[in-house]
């Protein structure tokens, strides 16, 4: 069987998103030749991020989107909105010393505000919901979750942090796959592509100006670099690559380095009340601890939404719904008898070391990219600093400009396969 999600067509692939979306505009096609000040390749999380930084700093901006808006990542996501950039900074003390490590503990808290304060200002419907657990299903995610809390506790962090025991795992979430975890307050879960909706039409108001079905097929450097689709170019001041696990081939110097890796999701029927209730009775969104983790929430109208299945292989499964269903029984077996309404899964970008890439290219091409599972919030921090630097604000950029990022060895064609063999290591610790 093959899904819609991975052929390359300009509709939104089959989706519980999609189904459910808001109405949404339709932006023309790039059929002329634009001056601005600057052009954003890719209509996800990070081109509308940065495009809303920079339009609310007085910058003329055009966006490019090679289909539609939010039609990647960002528009298929687990919709889970949950503190913290990435992974642990700590490996890169060396070249960001304590002040970077705080930084970017402090950004992984200010991202998550962003689209709280962005959802508020525009008035976003987007089912933003709070309440976020993380869930431990051996004794060494128990430990490395306490080491967590207690770090964030010395932090001050702003938000409730709860301890719950294997006894009170009843009142988080209706399952025996657990013995502990910690709940977040700070964190939550949300509709992505109404999101990404939502901030595309709050960007035009504001004067950016977005194409759709402008595919950009070349970036020329220089003073004022050109960005070329087939029916129109646009000269700009600074460019800004937005295209993450769809960047494909178009700026070679990034390719390498971020590696897309697929992620499936799976949504049921509606459920009754009383056994939503049963599942989550806080409507936490929850994720495990497993390198291959799942993740999961209930949707506005209380279907289950049961994501994970992520792997590296460049080789999508053949049936979603087959591969998916058997992990969600092993953690709700009580919806056995419920039937499984969409499937649908994507590309998500992972670099080697699980942070962010952020930098400059040809001192006006800008990037942001490799989430790495933490797109949701991260991308809107690094629209946040990409806004800051064009204005001349370097210092929070830098912090991460200084992070290095290695390219995949192997080429395009082993790239994954190499990658695949190396996560299988890690896969097989989860069960040590």
């Amino acid at each position: 069987m093959r899904h819609q999600d991975f052929v390359h067509s300009d509709n939104y692939p089959t989706s519980y998103y999609a189904a459910s979306a808001n109405q949404q505009p339709v932006y023309p096609r790039l059929s002329e030749h634009k001056t601005v000040d600057v052009c954003i390749i890719g209509g996800g999380f990070t081109g509308l991020a940065a495009a809303l930084e920079l339009a609310e700093r007085n910058y003329r901006v055009c966006l490019l989107e090679a289909r539609k808006v939010g039609w990647g990542a960002s528009g298929r996501n687990g919709g889970q909105l949950i503190r913290g950039i990435g992974h642990s900074a700590e490996p890169f003390r060396a070249l960001i010393g304590q002040e970077g490590i705080d930084a970017i503990w402090q950004m992984g808290i200010e991202a998550v505000e962003i689209v709280k304060e962005r959802v508020n200002k525009y008035q976003i419907d987007c089912d933003l919901t709070w309440g976020y657990f993380d869930a431990a299903n051996k004794p060494k995610y128990l430990r490395q979750l306490a080491d967590y809390y207690q770090a964030s506790t010395q932090r001050n962090y702003p938000y409730p942090l709860k301890w719950i025991s294997q006894t009170e795992l009843s009142t988080v979430i209706g399952t025996n796959c657990y013995i502990g975890g910690l709940v977040d307050m700070g964190s939550g879960h949300l509709h992505p592509l109404n999101l990404c909706l939502g901030e595309a039409i709050a960007a035009t108001q504001l004067g950016v100006e977005i194409y759709e079905k402008s595919p950009v097929t070349a970036i020329e450097p220089g003073l004022h670099p050109t960005v070329k689709t087939p029916y129109g170019q646009v000269k700009a001041n600074a460019v800004v690559v937005g295209c993450n696990a769809y960047l494909g081939q178009l700026v070679p110097q990034l390719a390498g380095k971020v590696l897309p890796a697929g992620s499936y999701i799976i949504a049921t029927e509606p459920l009754t009340d009383s056994l939503a209730q049963q599942l989550l009775p806080q409507n936490m969104a929850v994720s495990d601890q497993r390198i291959t983790l799942d993740y999961f929430r209930l949707s506005a109208d209380k279907r289950l939404l049961f994501g994970g299945l992520c792997h590296y292989s460049g080789q999508h499964p053949s049936n979603i719904h087959h591969a998916l269903r058997p992990n969600m029984l092993k953690v709700f077996p009580q919806l056995a008898s419920v039937k499984i309404d969409y499937q649908w899964g994507g590309n998500i970008g992972i670099g080697a070391n699980r942070m962010p890439q952020l930098g400059i290219l040809d001192q006006n091409i800008y990037y942001a990219q490799a989430y790495s599972g933490h797109g949701l919030n991260a991308t809107h921090m690094m629209g946040r600093l990409i806004a800051e630097a064009l204005s001349g604000q370097l210092e929070r950029f830098d912090v991460f400009a200084k992070i290095k990022h290695i390219t995949f060895p192997g080429g395009p064609l082993l790239r994954s396969p190499l990658l695949a063999l190396g996560m299988l290591y890690y896969r097989l610790k989860d069960y040590f």
